[in-house]
């Protein structure tokens, strides 16, 4: 289902700004930082405050279409429909490789069956150092 058609499903209007937001997302497969996504909007619609942009941004991650993720201390976003996914980035050269999203699935059982918490692990990002870099530190 569109962002489009869960934000009227739950009642959000979709403004202008909303609009140009979700067209972003669905015309890029990338993991997107807010600047990007802000420097579209100028491009489309100047004088939209970045508040509005960050708002949205909100707004979509809480209802579902988008996810968020921490990398080197700044966010990136991706739609949803690309599916939980999770990510190696390696510290020093800055390549990273996708996982499979059933990566964490044994921690998981462990920790609702030791401590009967259920974590989130919908887009990690773990940071390490790749193979390459391992061998270059030798």
């Amino acid at each position: 289902m569109s962002c489009s058609t869960i934000l009227k499903a739950k009642g959000y209007k979709l403004t202008p700004q909303r609009r140009l937001v979700v067209e972003y997302f669905h015309e890029h497969d990338a993991h997107l930082t807010a600047d990007e996504i802000i420097r579209f909007i100028e491009e489309r619609a100047p004088g939209v405050d970045k508040s509005t942009v960050y708002r949205t941004l909100d707004l979509l991650e809480n209802i579902g279409c988008i996810v968020k993720s921490e990398v080197d201390g700044h966010f990136i976003y991706h739609h949803a429909e690309e599916g939980h996914h999770h990510h190696l980035r390696c510290r020093s050269c800055g390549t990273t490789i996708e996982c499979k999203e059933d990566l964490f699935d044994d921690i998981a059982h462990i920790l609702m069956e030791e401590y009967g918490f259920q974590p989130d692990f919908k887009h990690m990002v773990i940071q390490g150092l790749c193979d390459e870099c391992k061998q270059k530190q030798r």
